[in-house]
């Protein structure tokens, strides 16, 4: 069986500055696979090139069996991968189970012309939709809180919300950017153990995250970046004792 994801050679470019230098990568299914390094390593640039929203300038990146480096963002959705995004991207005038059901968005078969007359294969199509977006918010533990706008949410039940949209799309594979930036110990540690379940339900992740004690607690690899390169990978105990990974991000103790 082919890795649930994989990248080779994968290097991207902005108007000449190297944002991405032939980064190798191999995720296997059932994995937490972390990326790290400093800001401006070119993390997020991995996760947009990945996702479709930048298209790689050179490599290829395959998700299982089926290429995907020049595919649409819409497409790559429909084929398992989601994500979060380190700013969180919620429609605030939206209800929790709005937001929820726009993750089915990619799911749904009904076109301009059913939705518009409401057609009763709509309405049922809807109701599925509705019963699935439910199911998620019930995973993260937002069921109770439905039909309560997006913005009334604590910062970390937002968190929670953006994570549940993504697991409405139905992924594979599940792109988290940052889930416990700006969150306190208890949400942290509540975010960990849904990470978990996450994974216990037979998803991949790939986590960018800047927490340590995240990432060293629930990864089973890391992958560590530096302007643009890969300088390290490894189980959680090699990645911390590599040299190379503590002068470049890290840090070494006076």
């Amino acid at each position: 069986m082919p890795p649930i994801l994989q990248g080779e050679k994968v290097s991207k470019n902005f108007d000449g500055v190297q944002a991405l230098v032939e980064v190798d990568l191999t995720i296997e299914a059932g994995e937490i696979f972390g990326l790290i390094g400093p800001n401006g390593a070119g993390k997020t640039t991995f996760f947009n090139v990945v996702t479709g929203m930048d298209v790689a300038s050179s490599g290829r990146i395959t998700l299982g069996s089926q290429e995907i480096t020049k595919r649409k963002p819409y497409a790559i959705t429909k084929l398992g991968v989601a994500r979060t995004f380190q700013n969180i991207r919620l429609f605030h005038q939206m209800t929790v189970l709005q937001n929820a059901m726009i993750g089915q968005h990619c799911r749904s078969e009904c076109g301009l012309v059913r939705s518009t007359f409401r057609t009763p294969g709509q309405r049922r199509e809807e109701g599925v939709i509705r019963e699935k977006a439910l199911k998620a918010l019930d995973f993260v533990g937002l069921a109770g809180l439905a039909d309560h706008r997006a913005d009334s949410l604590p910062y970390g039940e937002q968190r929670r919300l953006e994570i549940a949209r993504a697991l409405a799309t139905e992924p594979t594979l599940l792109l988290l950017d940052e889930p416990a930036a700006g969150m306190n110990p208890q949400e942290t540690r509540r975010l960990m153990a849904l990470i978990d379940r996450i994974r216990a339900s037979g998803l991949t992740i790939f986590l960018i995250e800047h927490d340590m004690k995240v990432v060293m607690g629930i990864c089973d690899r890391i992958m560590v970046l530096n302007f643009g390169q890969k300088i390290a990978e490894g189980s959680p105990g090699q990645i911390q004792k590599d040299p190379r990974v503590i002068e470049a991000y890290l840090g070494v103790e006076d």
